[in-house]
């Protein structure tokens, strides 16, 4: 992708610098980041870029290359929480990175200025590959740099979730930003979300003979519906209950007793994922730790099954993935991401890649479902800056 060709064209002008951001994939931990829990990511080789220019006159002009809509002409001082809606259409792109432009200036760093942004993006949009997080930490990088505001990675993700969540009205965790901009190549992350303390865990699959494959079943997925909301306040309600600040406080050896405690089923079920996935990201850390790779699939394919039965976040296709690949002699599989569609995850042996594959994509066809994209999961770099 030429972005700054691009921009050149676009806004008659050279761009002072280019960056990029990863989507991302998240190996096991889901839902458990708002509650201040553990989760495993990595970044993807997919990402967005964007080539930025500072302004002085306090306009803000948006254009993304996978759009089909003008430039956005927006004001930085006129930026408010919900200006931009985050549906369809240019205001629902343009409210990403618009809202950490709001996110920044509200935050009291000097971006009053304004600034002429061009975007391109490889990162599938609805997937749950954190498209939007990729646009929103790429846009924060770029000003963080050009503007010289010093802000590290963690409190540039910490700014961009906040731009998720005030200004574009989602109420997600803060895991999507902070693997789009602190992951490492050949790694995963191992964060804790209640302090943003991080670990990079060694994740090189092809030295064990292993694949892990994203397969996007095309199914879109927003979290804006409702639904995430739902589980979301569900989980606080549980942790209100509870006695506690947050679920990461229940531990696993205590999630008998606490569920006990918790009369309405739903709540019920919500609390024992969160609380069972948490536990799973310190199972599948003491295992690659070991040297165990293939033990983490069973972890993996049990994940799945919470998340299908006690999150109920999961949908037909996602479920026809896991039960082919497992069929298929996968080790381990799991929906991943927010749910309601989006993306799987299955761990194989490298031999057994392209069969898995192939029993995925005729059990799409055999259902009667749109065929999914398969592609493989590298570990990837996290944000930086390109030129």
């Amino acid at each position: 992708m030429d972005v700054a060709g691009q921009f050149a064209e676009l806004y008659g002008y050279e761009p002072d610098g280019v960056w990029s951001a990863p989507g991302r994939v998240n190996l096991i931990g889901e839902y458990t980041d708002f509650n201040e829990g553990f989760v495993m990511p990595l970044a993807l080789p997919h990402t967005a870029v964007a080539a930025v220019a500072l302004r002085t006159d306090g306009v803000l002009r948006l254009h993304s290359a996978d759009i089909d809509a003008p430039v956005a002409e927006l004001r930085v001082e006129e930026l408010t929480p919900l200006s931009l809606s985050a549906g369809a259409g240019q205001g629902g792109w343009a409210a990403y990175p618009a809202g950490v432009v709001w996110a920044l200036r509200d935050a009291g760093h000097a971006v009053s200025g304004g600034a002429d942004i061009h975007l391109a993006s490889t990162v599938p949009t609805g997937a749950g590959l954190s498209s939007s997080a990729a646009l929103e930490v790429v846009t924060a990088l770029a000003l963080n740099d050009l503007c010289e505001l010093g802000l590290d990675a963690p409190r540039l993700a910490v700014l961009a979730q906040r731009a998720e969540n005030a200004f574009v009205g989602v109420p997600c965790g803060v895991m999507d930003q902070m693997a789009s901009a602190c992951a490492t190549e050949g790694h995963a992350l191992h964060l804790d979300c209640r302090d943003l303390t991080t670990r990079q865990v060694p994740f090189d699959l092809a030295a064990h003979g292993l694949r892990l494959l994203v397969v996007d079943t095309r199914v879109k997925h927003e979290l804006g519906d409702g639904a995430y909301a739902e589980r979301r306040a569900g989980c606080e309600e549980g942790a209100r209950i509870l006695g506690v600040s947050h679920l990461r406080d229940v531990q696993y050896a205590q999630l008998p007793a606490a569920l006990a405690k918790l009369t309405d089923e739903k709540i019920r079920r919500y609390v024992r994922h969160i609380v069972s996935d948490d536990h799973r990201v310190e199972q599948v850390i003491g295992l690659l730790d070991a040297g165990e790779v293939r033990a983490i699939g069973p972890v993996l394919t049990e994940g799945h099954a919470s998340l299908r039965d006690d999150l109920r976040i999961s949908c037909a296709e996602l479920d026809l993935v896991v039960s082919c690949a497992d069929t298929a002699g996968a080790i381990g599989a799991r929906m991943t991401g927010g749910g309601f569609g989006g993306s799987a995850i299955v761990l194989v042996e490298e031999a057994d890649a392209e069969p898995v594959t192939k029993s995925i994509l005729e059990a799409f066809t055999a259902a009667g479902f749109t065929a999914p994209r398969v592609f493989p999961a590298v570990p990837s770099a996290g944000a930086r800056r390109l030129a």
